[in-house]
């Protein structure tokens, strides 16, 4: 019995493996981000990089490196700046982030 136990978990773990690494933002709205972006984020971050700002994710020495540093980045920026975003909003921004910029899996 243990054996069967063993087989089966060894089995299906490409499954779990498959299913934990899928889009790390699939129940966020990148257009609502976009606008959330647009509205709550771009201006600070044109006035630090210049430009339109997208420097900020495309540095060499950008500070985000994985799907769970970004949330944490968009967590922390709403938090300090005090933005008041919801957790969905920040959720929506994280996804058009990762789509626009990180492309993380």
């Amino acid at each position: 019995m243990k054996t069967l136990a063993i087989v089966l978990a060894f089995a299906t773990a490409p499954m779990l493996v498959n299913t934990a690494v899928a889009a790390p933002f699939e129940k966020g709205d990148p257009k609502a981000g976009q606008a959330t972006h647009d509205k709550q984020c771009k201006d600070c971050h044109v006035a630090k990089f210049g430009g339109d700002g997208s420097k900020i994710y495309t540095r060499a020495n950008r500070r985000v490196k994985s799907a769970s540093g970004l949330s944490q980045q968009v967590t922390t920026c709403n938090s300090m700046l005090g933005n008041q975003l919801f957790p969905e909003d920040e959720l929506h921004l994280s996804a058009y982030l990762n789509g626009q910029f990180y492309k993380f899996k």
